[in-house]
């Protein structure tokens, strides 16, 4: 028998699922991203097929939005009319509500379900006690010799089962010919797209587990297929459920359209209208006391309106790695963790040392939580371990009932008191740069040129050329209590870490002697001796903004505590704002994020529909209710086009990944988000099941993007991005950038063109190139 290699078909049917990331770097991204080279029409459309799913908003999302007016009734009776749709648009509403989409049980539920488990088994990162045997042979080798010991699989030995998965595919797929080959396991890899997501995630990131413990998709399916063929006597088997028939998914698209089309007409317009007396606005505005430089992310920008509000304070948006395409080295455990978007690999390694005067406190701080790491240790093995847990659990009993009771009915105390509030620790530590590639005995540091550099990059996109006596750079993070998701809230543009890291070590490059001379040389840019920058973060639960000032020079402290003061006034204005309170907004957003009976610690960035890259006149005293992200952009410093090119390479598709999974999340939120926090499970230490088993589940629970079942909090529209900058400068960049063109030819971006060159005037993207007025 030939063996044959199935890797080009695999990675041609794998395509359909997306990278499946684990909770402790929950990167949110475009659950369909493989396909992102066809239409978002054609792609939905696949989805439905293989997985089984809904890819569009359902009746009732529309409903809802249709009844709040957030779609104008003269945009869809127009999109309805041009695609010869006579009827009015509340009848096709009606009609929608009233269609029934039948399905049948899952008919692969047992199969599902077996894999499932021994995917949860070999693939455990030190969940588990008592590991599955035999591991380091690789997935399929292990199951091999195991499988004859599961009870659900009958008359199976060792002896029976081909030696590798390569032969094992040759067998089964002998009687299909190529394209059906590719059809089977497209079919198959798409039945668990949680699970076949994370062994992608395993082979790119290709971590200490996959090295130890390898898996790849030919092994999956060998198994899933023989599985198959054992239960049914066929390795293919129609799945009713995947049959999700409607004759009103042209209507859906084109009610989405509208949905978007009403977003990006309103928002145009107050963009438009501000745009009048900006320019005579920002000519008479007084220089700042100081300059706050926060993340793009949309929870910044009701922190920012308050915080422009309370004094001369001016604020701007910045990818919240702060252009550092870096890891960081946790400093407490050593693990090393990505502080950059996935899609930028990481040239440097952030890690962290005592500052001078502070090595006793920093001493005591490491051995403080490696106390903390033995002590939780010790407590999860003897509770797990068979000899001990009856044992442990009964002596134990009367302190873990004053813990509960202490946690359930003083969340805010309890953490207060058991150290989740601990002063920071980067009050102690200052931050070191390192290049990943260094060899062994190389000089600490990275050179004096990549320091201005990244310090250069930095203000070009921001757009600066004046300076405040302090400048703070704010990255941020989230905190709440038992939360498996809890990752999803930290900083997307550090792929699921705090930006802190990156924001202090982007000040303290920017405070170094040696780079304010070479930049003022090299570059022209003068940076005031008087001039101090710092890190900060932003807490977007609490709305808390730290300031990282232990290293700050006398002569800025006064400025730092009335900015302290005037931070803890924004805290409380921001919070009453979002959590619709008159007063006790703080105790309570504290509250929420310790309780951990809390689903919605925050929202997140939920409802996010925009991306404006712009200076802030356009946006400044507009409230545009924390729906879109704000880059920082000044065309006319940006002759060349190259600084507005980075922010669309960059920040613009991560906003789109971030806005996709939050559509996808909300449109079918079993297959593509969460499900309900309620019945979670973690599982490995790395995913979520819903019960005790099943698919892993791979997006967003249903409590971040719904406020009840079938009540919608997020609003499922795909990303709208406007642009202030001549309109053939973005043209051009388009062109030498085919993967943004596909984007936008591909449906699955928006893009808005306010020309300064042509009197503000706004221009639509279409299709291959083309443009159209508003």
């Amino acid at each position: 028998m030939i063996i044959q290699n199935f890797t080009t078909k695999i990675e041609e049917a794998s395509a359909i699922v997306g990278k499946t990331w684990p909770l402790y770097a929950f990167v949110t991204s475009n659950p369909l991203s493989g396909i992102e080279g066809v239409s978002f029409e054609d792609a939905t459309q696949q989805a439905n097929k293989f997985m089984g799913c809904s890819a569009l908003p359902k009746a009732y999302l529309f409903r809802q939005a249709w009844d709040s007016d957030k779609i104008d009734k003269s945009i869809v009776q127009d999109l309805l009319n041009k695609a010869d749709f006579c009827q009015k648009p509340e009848f096709y509403l009606a009609e929608m509500e009233a269609a029934k989409t039948f399905t049948t049980e899952n008919a692969n539920h047992q199969l599902d379900r077996i894999v499932a488990k021994w995917l949860g088994v070999f693939l455990d990162e030190g969940m588990a006690e008592w590991e599955m045997p035999g591991r380091s042979k690789g997935f399929y080798r292990a199951w091999r010799e195991l499988a004859k010991y599961d009870q659900e699989i009958e008359n199976t030995s060792t002896g029976q089962l081909p030696a590798t998965a390569a032969e094992m595919l040759t067998i089964l797929m002998s009687e299909f010919n190529e394209q059906e080959q590719v059809d089977v396991f497209k079919q198959h890899i798409a039945a668990l797209p949680g699970w076949t997501g994370y062994i992608k995630y395993r082979l790119a990131e290709n971590s200490a587990w996959q090295q130890k413990y390898p898996i790849n998709l030919e092994e999956y399916l060998a198994v899933r297929l023989w599985l198959a063929k054992q239960l049914y006597g066929k390795v293919v088997s129609r799945n009713p459920a995947s049959e999700l028939r409607s004759k009103f998914t042209e209507v859906q698209h084109i009610w989405l359209r509208a949905w978007e089309k009403t977003f990006q007409i309103e928002l145009g317009s107050r963009l438009q209208s501000n745009l009048v007396d900006a320019g005579v606005q920002s000519r008479n505005e007084p220089d700042s006391l100081v300059q706050m430089v926060f993340c793009i992310d949309t929870r910044s920008e009701l922190i920012r309106r308050h915080i422009e509000k309370k004094n001369k304070y001016e604020t701007f948006g910045y990818a919240g790695f702060f252009g550092i395409a870096t890891d960081y080295t946790e400093v407490s455990t050593g693990l090393v963790r990505k502080s950059c978007p996935p899609i930028v690999a990481s040239a440097y390694t952030i890690s962290e040392t005592a500052q001078t005067g502070k090595e006793k406190e920093f001493s005591d701080f490491l051995q403080k939580t490696n106390f903390s790491k033995f002590s939780t240790f010790l407590s999860s093995r003897m509770k797990n371990m068979l000899p001990s847990a009856f044992g442990y659990v009964e002596g134990a009993g009367l302190l873990y009932g004053f813990k509960m009771f202490g946690r359930t009915l003083f969340p805010a105390e309890y953490h207060q008191i058991s150290g989740s509030y601990k002063v920071a620790h980067e009050q102690i530590c200052e931050t070191e740069i390192n290049p990943n590639d260094s060899a062994p005995n190389q000089v600490a540091g990275i050179s004096i040129k990549e320091k201005v550099a990244i310090v250069k990059s930095a203000f070009d996109l921001l757009g600066w050329h004046k300076f405040a006596p302090l400048v703070v750079f704010a990255g941020h993070a989230s905190h709440s209590a038992n939360n498996p998701f809890g990752s999803s809230l930290d900083c997307g543009a550090c792929a699921a870490s705090p930006g802190r890291h990156n924001a202090r070590m982007l000040a303290k490059l920017a405070n170094l002697p040696e780079v304010n001379i070479a930049l003022r040389k090299d570059f022209n840019i003068n940076i005031p001796d008087n001039t101090f920058f710092i890190g900060a973060e932003h807490n977007t639960t609490t709305d808390e903004i730290i300031l990282f000032d232990a290293e700050a020079p006398v002569s800025h402290l006064k400025a730092i505590k009335a900015l302290k003061s005037d931070l803890a006034a924004v805290q409380q204005a921001a919070i009453s704002e979002r959590l619709e309170l008159k007063s006790h907004g703080v105790k309570n957003a504290i509250k929420k994020a310790s309780n951990w009976a809390e689903t919605r610690p925050e929202w997140g960035l939920a409802k996010n529909a925009g991306f404006i890259i712009a200076p802030r006149s356009i946006t400044k005293h507009i409230d545009l209710e924390s729906r879109c992200f704000l880059h920082s952009y000044d065309w006319k410093l940006d002759a060349e086009g190259k600084f507005l090119e980075s922010i669309m390479q960059g920040p613009m598709v991560v906003t789109q990944w971030i806005n996709n999974h939050y559509y996808f999340s909300t449109v079918d939120n079993d297959r593509f988000g969460g499900g309900s926090k309620i019945t979670h499970n973690v599982t490995g230490k790395f995913g979520v099941v819903q019960g005790n088993g099943g698919d892993l589940k791979r997006g967003l629970p249903l409590q971040s993007v719904n406020r009840a079942d079938e009540e919608m909090f997020h609003q499922p529209l795909r990303l709208s991005v406007f642009i202030e900058a001549p309109l053939k400068r973005v043209s051009e960049i388009l062109e030498r950038n085919s993967q943004l063109k596909s984007l936008l030819d591909n449906n699955w971006i928006y893009l808005m063109i306010i020309d300064p060159m042509e009197n503000n005037q706004m221009s639509i993207y279409q299709n291959n190139g083309s443009w159209s007025l508003r």
